[in-house]
């Protein structure tokens, strides 16, 4: 059997399981959210012995030459030996500054960090509480409005967003870990038709990118669209009409299944993006939200004729089931 070392103390491994299971099981506290490779949160580093390949696909190089990797995907081969320890190193200290809703289940969680942190608007980090508990959160602000903005849906339960929500007061400190993801606007191209959608705290990405690639003076025509089972679940329509008004190549469609109005679509998202785009070849486009709905969207738009080197996407993974979590180290996402 393969067994892992962690603050001085061995921990078997059963046949095929993860270093992140494992430890889990046996009652070690390891930050985690997605556990499926994404989010990075259950990062660690291999002190002594050899990690497999598998559990580095994603991660920098410089995290790679430090000796990290991803405890949720490492499976060490049986008879490994290998001695870990935590990535707090990575954490950078922040303190909570504001808290509002949005709306009646998004809450906007604003915060500063106590040393330099970099970060490009639609990447996501990973917030990590004293306990330990951990969740992914895209990022919604610029990195000049100096504080980072975190749109956090509220789910029944869930134990980040329900501490957020009634405990959490501005000054808390926490701490950020990342950022992830390459769902941001790079310059270039300016005059290149961009085509945006999300559902939910989808759009707390889109949000972001959209008034990066404004501020950097992008000039084509920018497609928005934020879709909703009901007309309750949009947020940030008054900004983000506003925003249309000040720039013209700025179109904002929010979309709901059910209770549409005057300015409100009602239908599916991808019916009303082939609706308003039914060719973007040329266009770049970003998608953000459900897991099925994304990777609808992405085929659907490639077969549109959008290029592959053109499509960036970030899905938002479900939380881990709450039987699989120990005490002080839920798992979840954001």
């Amino acid at each position: 059997m393969a067994k892992v070392k962690h603050e001085s103390r061995w921990y078997p491994l059963e046949s095929g399981e993860s270093v992140l299971d494992g430890l889990l099981r046996q009652g070690v506290s390891v930050p985690n959210s997605c556990r499926a490779g994404a989010c990075q949160s259950c990062l660690m580093k291999a002190v002594r012995g050899t990690v497999p390949e598998a559990a580095r696909v994603g991660l920098k190089d410089t995290l790679v030459a430090q000796g990290y990797f991803l405890a949720c995907t490492c499976r060490p081969p049986e008879g490994t030996e290998l001695e870990v320890a935590g990535a707090e190193a990575l954490r950078v200290p922040a303190r909570i500054t504001s808290l509002t809703l949005l709306s009646a289940d998004v809450l906007r969680v604003r915060l500063v960090t106590d040393a330099p942190f970099e970060y490009r608007a639609g990447q996501y980090v990973s917030l990590v509480r004293a306990d330990g508990l951990a969740r992914s959160y895209s990022v919604a602000s610029l990195p000049r409005e100096g504080e980072l903005e975190l749109h956090v849906r509220l789910l029944p339960g869930g134990a980040m967003s329900g501490w957020l929500a009634a405990d959490a007061r501005p000054g808390d400190a926490v701490q950020l870990q990342g950022p992830v993801g390459s769902c941001f606007y790079v310059p270039g191209r300016p005059e290149q038709p961009l085509v945006l959608a999300g559902t939910g705290t989808g759009l707390a990405p889109l949000y972001g990118i959209v008034r990066d690639a404004l501020e950097a003076g992008h000039s084509g025509p920018i497609w928005l669209f934020h879709g909703a089972r009901v007309p309750e679940g949009l947020y940030l329509r008054d900004a983000l009409r506003e925003l249309a008004e000040r720039h013209p190549q700025l179109h904002y469609r929010p979309c709901v299944l059910a209770g549409g109005s005057r300015d409100v679509a009602e239908g599916s998202l991808d019916v009303l993006i082939r609706t308003e785009c039914p060719k973007p070849v040329g266009f770049r486009a970003y998608l953000c939200g459900d897991p099925q709905l994304v990777l609808s969207l992405r085929k659907k738009l490639f077969l549109s004729g959008l290029s592959l080197k053109d499509l960036h996407a970030d899905s938002f993974l479900p939380s881990a089931p709450k039987a699989e979590v120990v005490t002080n180290s839920p798992a979840g996402v954001r």
